[in-house]
């Protein structure tokens, strides 16, 4: 089916605490490798991974139901209907929903992949959910995909129904996947250096490194005459000095480049950029407000929402009816994003009242989405009565006027 043959079997591990180097996976040695850990403490990567992991968590996440015309009805969480509670409020007896999605999408924004493990009654509805961590995923004989995890000595395997597995991106042999942090390790590499380098800078007084010259008669003196350079450096940084004394003879000169010149502002809001590009941000998400104005922000939201929320939703909402639910199924979840497009107060006063003036809502359910309380009578739905079709309008008589001779 995938063109393997009967006895191969392709395996892939996925963890979400391999301590890897990034400059060893881009081919590069040397002694400057940036750890995940390291990469975290990248301010923009910070933001950008919780700002994405809690905007989908919050998120309200209902399930609905199809009847046979075709009408949806949301479905309340009932001892028939366990799953409805497992997605609202609890995925199993000591981990929230919430906290369960956060942590889903902490590990696929880091480590590209997180899988969770679907328990099932006796009638085969999920009533737990629990996060498989450090498993390994192989293709079976038949082209079937199954799960092996390991833990306190006992191996289990899942079958790929019973697994929620999502992923940043995956490789061709569409079993291991692609880490962001990894795969562009070389641009986030250059976030952490131009960070480690302004934190030298300051903690050295933003003086920079030097290089002492002269005629030492041994290197105990020369250690000695660096040793005093560099306590001299350090007293006229924190007394506020200009003015350092040298020995005769002796020549004191900057090593590196000056930070003005290196670019190194410039570089570090370049920084910024590039993350944002990782996961497909508008900059102003991760708090860059450079070239944010008042009239372009809500057009910010709007297309954070349109051409990166979307697409992640769209997956896990795939991914969830699919193995929740299975195929054919009269029963779906989906996300509710009315929240994050309401705009201004305005739009969302002209909008309601469109909907209420066109049948599309009654007007408690408009201020339902304003979170105010119904009124009675209010769950009628109107229509504009002087609106009628066009082909229901007479001709006007038109009168002639007399000609006057």
């Amino acid at each position: 089916m995938f063109g393997f043959r009967k006895s191969e079997k392709r395996e892939a591990t996925f963890t979400q605490s391999e301590p890897r180097s990034f400059m060893e996976i881009v081919g590069l040695s040397g002694s400057a490798t940036v750890s995940m850990e390291e990469a975290l403490g990248v301010p923009a990567v910070w933001a950008a991974i919780n700002f994405l992991s809690g905007t989908i968590a919050g998120l309200p996440l209902n399930v609905y139901d199809v009847d046979i015309k075709g009408n949806k009805k949301k479905v309340k969480a009932t001892k028939l209907n366990p799953v409805v509670d497992v997605l609202h409020s609890a995925v199993n007896d000591s981990y929230s929903s919430f906290q369960w999605r956060f942590d889903m999408f902490n590990a696929i924004f880091t480590e590209g992949r997180s899988v969770t493990y679907i328990e099932r009654n006796k009638q085969g509805q999920p009533v737990n959910l629990f996060p498989l961590v450090n498993a390994t995923v192989e293709r079976m004989d038949d082209g079937r995909k199954r799960y092996k995890h390991q833990a306190g000595g006992v191996t289990r395997y899942y079958d790929q129904a019973n697994v929620l597995d999502v992923t940043f991106m995956l490789k061709a042999d569409l079993l291991s996947h692609r880490s962001p942090l990894r795969q562009c390790a070389v641009a986030i590499g250059k976030a952490v250096n131009s960070n480690s380098y302004g934190s030298k800078l300051f903690a050295n007084g933003g003086l920079p490194s030097f290089a002492l010259t002269g005629p030492f008669g041994s290197g105990k003196a020369a250690t000695r005459a660096s040793d005093d350079i560099a306590q001299a450096t350090k007293k006229a940084a924190s007394e506020g000095g200009n003015v350092l004394a040298i020995p005769l003879g002796h020549e004191l000169k900057a090593l590196g480049a000056d930070p003005d010149k290196m670019q190194l502002v410039e570089g570090q809001s370049f920084a910024v950029v590039e993350i944002a590009r990782i996961y497909q941000l508008p900059p102003t998400f991760l708090q860059d407000l450079t070239r944010a104005t008042f009239s372009n922000s809500e057009q910010q939201d709007l297309h954070f929402v349109k051409h990166t929320l979307k697409r992640w939703i769209e997956q896990f909402e795939a991914e969830m009816n699919l193995k929740l639910f299975g195929r054919n199924s009269t029963r779906y979840v989906e996300f509710n994003m009315d929240g994050i497009l309401r705009g201004d107060y305005v739009t969302r006063m002209t909008g309601n009242s469109t909907a209420i003036q066109t049948g599309q809502l009654t007007p408690n359910e408009a201020r339902k989405l304003e979170n105010r309380e119904p009124k009675p009578g209010g769950d009628v739905l109107y229509i504009q009565g002087a609106t009628v079709p066009l082909e229901g309008q007479k001709s006007p008589t038109v009168k002639t006027p007399p000609i006057k001779e």
